[in-house]
């Protein structure tokens, strides 16, 4: 059964028709065409999915859409301002925090989060506030070192 909501993310409010056991991930990227935010395990165990909603990191992927109706979504386009990148994902680029890309969006998601609530944090709350985000490529040092970065408006 089809249900009729509207999604607001990133500030637009979206109307999408939504089964009961549509998953955030699924809304997002075949619905509302923002394929930023990805899918890899289905299982709450990579990362990749991570999206903010009403401003804390979940993994989109055992999120249902529905249950994001009336809450602000944030994915990894709506950290950039315009074509304007973020400091975050700027930094990433200078730190060379991305390899094969596929981890970056939940990454930068998550230390979103964490800059938010954290302003200026330690090695250790970047490295726990990243603790549900596997990346194979990078070895995490460049990623922890782009927080840092942003963190210190470099």
């Amino acid at each position: 059964m089809k249900h009729a909501a509207t999604l607001t993310v990133n500030g637009i409010a979206y109307p999408v028709e939504l089964d009961g056991d549509t998953t955030l991930v699924k809304a997002l990227r075949e619905q509302l065409g923002l394929t930023g935010t990805k899918e890899g395990c289905d299982d709450c165990e990579c990362g990749a999915c991570m999206v903010m909603v009403d401003g804390k990191p979940v993994n989109s992927c055992t999120y249902f859409a529905l249950q994001a109706v009336g809450s602000e979504v944030t994915t990894v386009e709506g950290l950039a301002d315009g074509e304007e990148l973020s400091a975050l994902q700027a930094a990433f680029l200078d730190q060379g925090g991305v390899q094969c890309g596929f981890c970056t969006p939940g990454m930068l998601v998550s230390a979103h989060a964490l800059l938010r609530r954290t302003p200026d944090p330690s090695e250790e709350e970047i490295r726990l506030a990243l603790a549900g985000n596997l990346c194979r490529c990078t070895g995490y040092q460049k990623i922890a070192a782009a927080v840092v970065q942003a963190a210190k408006g470099a």
